[in-house]
């Protein structure tokens, strides 16, 4: 039997008022969250169906190296904030591809949540080690997963057992929830009430910037190279957005061998000002060419990309990612913020004992 969850009315009262209604070109009312709801579900069924690899076939991947330097750049993240004993908050967590990472920081407790139930599934096959999967590794923290959207519904009641968080990640997701100013705000407070005073929250997300540069320089509404395309529809013609509607600026991204759903632009001042609102201070922000420049100067990290990959093993494998690949990197950048308020002097989570070594599929609670 599945757990579940719902908001409470009290929960519900506290979430960001509903989109008003608008009309489709055929003159039809509708409602915004009826319309993001489909693409919602589309994303989440898009990650769902992807399925696990040998590490043959990941070899082969058109962007094997970019992945890895996608890996390298969460991991120094991880390892510049995370410290032995943290509890952890995995927003849009997929199937679990943190974990190692995590359980490398030597945390304390894991909470992972997403919307897309085949991709919670993986992450309860990876987290347990299974052995008949080519994830074996069994982890040193007890974990709970969830699965609901953390861009829809509030988070605060359905995690009171797990909260507060030291650590709150959101990697490559936080622009899915960019559709609505409601979904971002609630997003941006979920991440602040679940985090304790002076907690730290990472992520990765593309960057508006090089996006709308790239826009402007092409020729047309889409641009691409061999492994990528970002097309914008014909709402946009004249290439232009107003810095007044923040929300709600759409394109189609393939990446090949990852990608091929919608994604909206989050113009960073305006991330940076309504997360603000919600206490969250900000610490840093890279794009991703910064971020590589400034911590391959560290041999901490140069270490690090040797074990990944991305540029070469720096001993007999001398590969690289490509041309193609680093352009895409360009379009991704890196953030932390810290919530506001002073850090209590006990960092100890008392409810940890809520998590489990091993997840069962009943273990999955459902927020709905």
């Amino acid at each position: 039997m599945k757990r579940s969850y719902r908001q409470s009315s009290s929960s519900a009262s506290l979430s960001p008022p509903k989109s008003k209604s608008r009309r489709n070109p055929e003159g039809d009312t509708f409602l915004e969250d009826e319309n993001r709801n489909n693409f919602s579900k589309k994303i989440a069924d898009h990650y769902s169906a992807r399925k696990n690899r040998t590490l043959e076939e990941r070899e082969a991947s058109p962007i094997i190296h970019l992945k890895k330097l996608n890996n390298w750049i969460k991991s120094v993240l991880i390892q510049l904030y995370a410290k032995r004993g943290d509890a952890v908050l995995d927003l849009a967590c997929g199937k679990g591809g943190d974990l190692i990472k995590w359980d490398k920081a030597n945390i304390g407790y894991y909470v992972g949540i997403d919307e897309a139930e085949g991709s919670i599934e993986d992450c309860r096959t990876r987290y347990n080690g299974v052995p008949s999967h080519r994830y074996r590794k069994r982890f040193a923290f007890p974990a709970r997963l969830y699965c609901g959207s953390c861009f829809d519904v509030r988070l605060d009641q359905a995690l009171a057992d797990d909260a507060p968080f030291d650590i709150c990640s959101c990697q490559f997701a936080m622009h899915y929830a960019w559709s609505t100013e409601a979904r971002a705000r609630t997003a941006l407070a979920n991440v602040s009430s679940l985090l304790r005073p002076g907690g730290i929250f990472i992520g990765t997300m593309p960057d508006a910037d090089v996006i709308v540069k790239r826009l402007k320089s092409a020729d047309g509404l889409a641009f691409a190279n061999s492994v990528y395309r970002i097309q914008f529809d014909n709402e946009f013609p004249e290439e232009k957005f107003k810095s007044s509607s923040p929300f709600g600026i759409q394109y189609t991204f393939h990446l090949e061998d990852a990608i091929d759903c919608p994604e909206w632009i989050v113009p960073f001042q305006a991330f940076k000002s309504l997360a603000e609102e919600y206490d969250l201070e900000l610490v840093f922000v890279k794009n991703s060419h910064d971020f590589v420049q400034e911590y391959m100067k560290n041999p901490k990290y140069i270490e690090l990309m040797r074990r990944h990959g991305a540029m070469g093993d720096g001993n007999r494998d001398q590969s690289t990612l490509s041309l193609d690949e680093w352009e895409v990197a360009y379009l991704y950048l890196s953030y932390v913020f810290r919530k506001r308020g002073r850090p209590e002097q006990n960092r100890g989570n008392t409810r940890r004992n809520k998590g489990k070594m091993h997840l069962e599929k009943e273990d999955i609670t459902y927020i709905s």
